[in-house]
């Protein structure tokens, strides 16, 4: 147990696979680089097998671990609840934390239908009104190139926003003989590269510019449809020519958009994008300038503006470490940059501070319905072969107080 001054906030984890870890590494760090008002207390760990989640919670920093979430639930040591499961569990872990009185942060996307996205929604709206909150888990949010780029809109710098370039390009699926996951099964993803990784750039855009998605239309496919099954000892039968499963979800999904401001969007999606590993890349086009982001190259911003002298005008390369930027300041000099886990770590802070402030984190539940949304109507445009397909009741939030 920490021994500290500040009031404890005890964390409960449900899951503890890549998300879980990430996760864990975000509660251990966070009170470390910030001056958080609270303190984060890993208390327990949930998982299905006792004995892979007691060593989960051994090698990740939990206290205890636990195979019952539900009883979890009923513990008054315990103050939030963070959800890393698969997709289709989502509502029925957070809506039930919720109505226990347990804050929320739930990964994305929210939920694996509208229906159930709605669901959620309104037991964070009726929470919330008894001082719960609840946030959605779109980190790629906290880096600090892409709070600056939020920024940098909302001051005007590049003026009205024309056109947004968005991809999104991974090729872990590549191989044929990849085995089945639950990834690949669209009644525990709810869908492929669409929601998995298609979510975080609509939501990007969405951040940035302020701006939501108004109409879309779009295209899914599915390259494997079929592929080796995961064996009960961890390994998969496929190269030996044995059993083998079917694909149910997309592969890439590519769409146009329009957004509410008049401007125009492409976005793409993809686990087939050949050498690709994470490589997230904005590009937002304005009246007065434009920045561009890569995730490969994370610390930089390029930012152009057009009222440069024309014999030096074009993108500027703005390595985003300065204490001046936001959350640099509890991290390193500047040049030193940050990685892939700092964005949970300073998403683990941002849902400290509100809860101790008594206001609600974004995105919210809310935020991510709108989400659930454009994804959906993608989806619908790809299966009937539509033009354009609006989203009904678009909404956004405005962005979370970066911490300083």
């Amino acid at each position: 147990m920490t021994i500290t001054s500040k009031p404890e906030l005890g964390i409960a984890l449900i899951g503890h696979a890549f998300m879980g870890a990430t996760h864990s590494h975000a509660w251990r760090t966070a009170p470390r680089a910030f001056d958080l008002p609270l303190e984060p207390r890993m208390t327990v760990v949930c998982g299905r097998d006792g004995e892979a989640t007691a060593a989960a919670a051994e090698r990740l920093g939990w206290e205890e671990s636990s195979t019952d979430w539900r009883e979890v639930l009923t513990r008054d040591d315990i103050d939030v609840v963070d959800i890393c499961t698969p997709g289709h569990t989502h509502a029925e872990i957070a809506v039930a934390a919720l109505e226990a009185g347990k804050h929320v942060l739930c990964e994305k996307p929210l939920a694996n239908s509208i229906a159930e996205a709605e669901q959620m929604t309104l037991a964070a709206e009726l929470a919330a009104s008894r001082g719960v909150r609840a946030m959605v888990g779109f980190t790629y949010r906290r880096v600090p190139a892409i709070q600056l780029a939020r920024q940098l809109v909302a001051e005007g710098r590049i003026g009205e926003i024309r056109h947004v370039r968005a991809q999104y390009l991974q090729d872990w699926l590549l191989d044929p003989e990849a085995p089945l996951s639950w990834r690949l099964d669209k009644k525990l993803a709810g869908s492929g590269a669409l929601g998995d990784i298609g979510s975080h750039i609509v939501d990007l855009v969405q951040f940035i510019t302020g701006e939501h998605l108004e109409t879309v239309t779009g295209a899914l496919r599915t390259f494997v449809t079929e592929r080796p099954v995961q064996a009960a000892s961890g390994g998969f039968t496929g190269r030996a020519g044995t059993e083998r499963g079917p694909v149910t979800v997309d592969d890439a999904a590519v769409f146009l958009a329009e957004l509410s401001g008049g401007g125009l969007g492409t976005f793409e999606a993809t686990r087939f994008a050949t050498g690709r590993k994470n490589a997230i890349r904005l590009e937002i086009n304005g009246s007065r300038g434009a920045l561009s982001f890569d995730f490969e190259d994370m610390n930089v911003l390029n930012v152009l503006d057009t009222g440069d002298d024309p014999h030096v005008q074009g993108f500027r390369r703005v390595v985003v470490t300065e204490p001046e930027h936001p959350y640099l300041t509890a991290w390193w000099p500047p040049g030193h940059g940050l990685g892939y886990d700092h964005g949970f770590v300073n998403q683990a802070a941002d849902l400290v501070g509100a809860i101790a402030s008594g206001q609600d984190p974004t995105p919210s539940f809310a935020d991510a319905l709108g989400i659930q949304r454009v994804l959906d109507a993608v989806e619908r445009s790809s299966q009937d072969r539509r033009s354009w397909v609006s989203v009904p009741g678009a909404r956004f939030a405005a962005p979370a107080h970066v911490p300083a």
